[in-house]
This record gives structure tokens, sequence and C-alpha cells, in this order.
């Protein structure tokens, strides 16, 4: 999800009452909710198509789940002790707790790769004992409603806490809450259209449920068989519009694929990450790109050129 988004469910967790634990708590859950995104340093050092191989990886597994939470809760421990040596520790701020800092931390931090796998890009879940992209197909990677339903639970906690009411986290509750069943009703919208799909091409082999933004609750599924596919199927849940069946092949059978990806690391780096490859022959080579993004505007972000080595 955008940055903006994992801001707001670490500000709202706070809201919704976990900032009372420790002093410096509602730093660590916004800061650790966007923290995996570290990773988004590699565009200093990485060309073109290769941050498709690195990102969602190695910081949204496992080992950084645990390492991320313990080096900004020992950081911001640090910066609190500092703060208090040079006599400059604002009156107001709770006590300081290790153990809540780093329990925080890594609830913060867990929320990033869930709701990274809530779309249909991908998250290494496993990196680096595995990996195996997984993609939940549930939301638009800014999804407009989970972005004004957090942001007015954080308002108004705000203000009533301001106004010293009793119940002030209640606002950053029920926002949690209405969040949490609007993902369950779009999971399910997604596997409902996806299997509708599946119902109308049998010979379907792998769907992908595209959520679009606004209208949560359409999607633009995507089907593929062995060695064919077509480009979207309209569908409001198990309504699907009908479309002209013009299947065109993947073209991933095709050898030089391989042999002129090999070294390439433009090329090796988008095969890593694509999920649903296909190829348009040119006249200079092979253009590679993903099925899932050849109807976006910046679809060139997603495409690779394939040359004869």
């Amino acid at each position: 999800m955008d940055n903006l988004t994992h801001s707001l469910i670490g500000a709202a967790l706070g809201q919704a009452g976990l900032k009372r634990k420790t002093g410096l708590a509602m730093p660590a859950l916004i800061v650790a909710a966007n923290l995996p995104d570290i990773d988004a340093a590699c565009f200093f050092w990485l060309d073109g198509t290769e941050h498709l191989g690195f990102r969602r990886g190695i910081t949204h597994g496992p080992i950084a789940m645990v390492a991320l939470p313990l080096l900004l809760a020992g950081a911001l421990w640090g910066f609190d002790r500092w703060q208090a040596g040079r006599g400059k520790r604002p009156e107001g701020r709770l006590p300081v707790s290790f153990k809540w800092l780093f329990l925080l931390s890594l609830i913060g931090c867990l929320s990033h790769p869930l709701f990274d796998w809530f779309n249909n890009y991908g998250v290494r879940l496993l990196e680096p004992f595995s990996s195996t992209w997984f993609y939940g197909d549930v939301l638009f990677i800014i999804d407009v409603w989970i972005l004004i339903a957090l942001g007015i639970g954080v308002w108004r906690s705000l203000r009533s806490e301001r106004a010293t009411k009793p119940n002030w986290t209640a606002p950053a509750q029920i926002a949690l809450v209405a969040m949490t069943a609007y993902i369950g009703v779009n999971m399910a919208i997604s596997r409902t259209a996806a299997a509708a799909v599946q119902a109308i091409e049998p010979q379907a082999q792998s769907t992908v449920a595209n959520p679009l933004p606004i209208v949560f609750w359409r999607r633009d599924v995507l089907w593929r068989s062995r060695d064919g596919f077509y480009g979207t199927v309209p569908c409001t849940l198990a309504n699907c519009q009908p479309y002209p069946r013009t299947i065109r092949k993947t073209g991933m059978a095709d050898p030089r694929i391989s042999a002129w990806a090999k070294g390439d690391p433009q090329a090796e780096a988008f095969l890593f990450w694509s999920r649903m490859p296909v190829t348009q022959v040119g006249p200079k080579g092979i253009l590679l790109t993903d099925q899932r993004f050849m109807d976006n505007p910046a679809r060139a972000t997603f495409t690779v050129e394939l040359k004869p080595r």
C-alpha cells in the first residue's frame, strides 16, 4: 500500500489506545508501519527494472520483522535517554519502556507486509528463507475508502483527546473495525469474481482479480491458460460482462527468452518478479511485460526489452 495508508494504520493503532503503553509510542507505531520500505533506497544503486527483483523482499521477511523493531525501539529508547540527559525531555511524556517500544514497533512492522499482501503487486513474506511471491488481490494499492475511514477516525480521536473526553479512543477503534470489515468484504468480492471467470473459462489455469480505484465492488479479472491469455474481464461480484474471446499467445515458450535473459540483470529481475509475463516480438527484439499492468499508463516501468546476446 502507499505510505500514507501505512502511516494512518500506525496512527489509528496508537489512537485506539496503544499510545498509552509507553512514551514515544506514536513514533514507534507510525515509523514502524513504514520501516520495511527502507528497501526503496535500492533506487540509488539499481537501474531500470532491477528494483523489481529487490523490493518487497528481505525487509518484508521474518528476520526483518524482528531486527527492524529492535533497531527502532533501541533508537527511540536512546533518544529518550539523550533528551533526559540534556534536560530537554518533555514533561508530559510517559515513562519509556523498551519492552513496549519493541512490541509496538513489532506490531507496526507486521502491519506493513500484511497490507502490502492485500494488493496484486506481490510481497515475499518468507525472504530470505523462500523467494515465493504472495498475492492477496484484495485492495487497490491506494484505497481512498481506507484513507477516509482511518483519517476521520484518527482526527476525531485526537479532537476527543484534546477535549479530555473519556472515550477518546472510540473513533479510532471504530475506524479499525470498519476497515477490517471492509477488507473482508473486498476479499469476498475478489474470490467471487475470480470464481465466476473460472466458471466461464474452465481452461483458465490462473486468475487475478484486479481491484479498481474508488469502485471497490468491481474487479477486472485477468485469466490465462497454459500458453494463452485474455486481457480483462469486467466483473461486479459474480456478474461478469460479455467480452470478445480473442485469446493471445503468451509467447513465453520461445526458447530465445531464457537464452537472451541469462546474464541480463534487467531481464532476470523482471522475470523473477513477473506474475503473468507475456511477450511482444518487435523489430529489434522481444518486449517482456506483465499482463497485470499492460493497460497501466506507467507500464513502461514494468517492461524490459530482450535483444540477441
